[in-house]
């Protein structure tokens, strides 16, 4: 009987640790989700003026860095130039990226054919595009 007794209480840690784990992941989860949402509405010209400029940003809905440029543009993402290269299952990468030598993500490219792979700032962009940040 004691060797029950030994089974019923790793049994009952191991419950606890699973119901522990289980808690701080959604601890974390809900953090990382909702991030405060960044005002874009003074970026849409921006957003607009890289679009016009021949800057694209190819990127994925799995990757980090991708939602932190995503960020950056709060609700103008939707006037931003964002062409999303996961297929729908996250298992593959969609022909337009393909096509574009995309290997990773975040990656820009620029009119005068230069691309940069990863995140970068909205005055790196500015810069990078001659499109005015507004103040």
């Amino acid at each position: 009987m004691g060797n029950k007794l030994d089974k019923s209480k790793k049994a009952a840690v191991y419950g606890v640790v699973a119901v522990l784990v289980l808690a701080f992941a959604l601890l974390v989860y809900g953090q990382w989700s909702t991030r405060p949402a960044v005002d874009g509405g003074r970026l849409v010209g921006f957003a607009q003026c890289l679009k016009d400029e021949g800057a694209v940003f190819y990127g994925t809905f799995w990757c980090a860095h991708c939602q932190d440029q995503k960020d950056l543009f709060g609700s103008a993402l939707s006037e931003a130039p964002y062409v999303e290269c996961s297929t729908p299952d996250g298992r593959g990468q969609l022909p337009i990226c393909t096509e574009n030598e995309i290997t990773g993500y975040p990656t820009w490219t620029f009119a005068n054919g230069s691309r940069v792979l990863g995140k970068l700032s909205l005055e790196e962009l500015a810069a990078k595009t001659g499109c005015p940040l507004p103040k």
